[in-house]
């Protein structure tokens, strides 16, 4: 099992990355106010950003604690929130603005 301090520093980090992206998919209410400008795709691009960086820590933190944290909180999509890290991270130039609004919405509601 990992140092405790380590896993309070993953969180941390994460939380950091949750509020960057109610902050910055504030005031978006439709996909399609992240392509019709640039500021639009600049949120876009840092919105997918944290959540490539959430879906990784995710996964760093199921591997160092051997399963037992993530699966304390079954409600949590974590292969969701694991997959979108793939699609995001492999699939970048085919991004789908679509399918980033209904994550951000249906987790971080305006």
């Amino acid at each position: 099992m990992p140092e405790p301090e380590l896993i309070r520093n993953i969180l941390k980090q994460n939380l950091e990355a949750i509020g960057r992206i109610e902050r910055r998919f504030a005031g978006i209410a439709c996909a399609n106010d992240f392509v019709s400008s640039d500021e639009g795709l600049d949120r876009l691009d840092a919105i997918c950003m944290m959540l490539i960086a959430l879906g990784e820590s995710c996964k760093h933190l199921d591997k160092i604690t051997d399963g037992g944290l993530l699966s304390r909180y079954p409600s949590v999509d974590w292969k969701g929130v694991k997959g979108m890290r793939d699609v995001l991270s492999h699939q970048y130039f085919d991004l789908d603005a679509e399918a980033v609004f209904t994550v951000c919405k249906n987790i971080f509601p305006n």
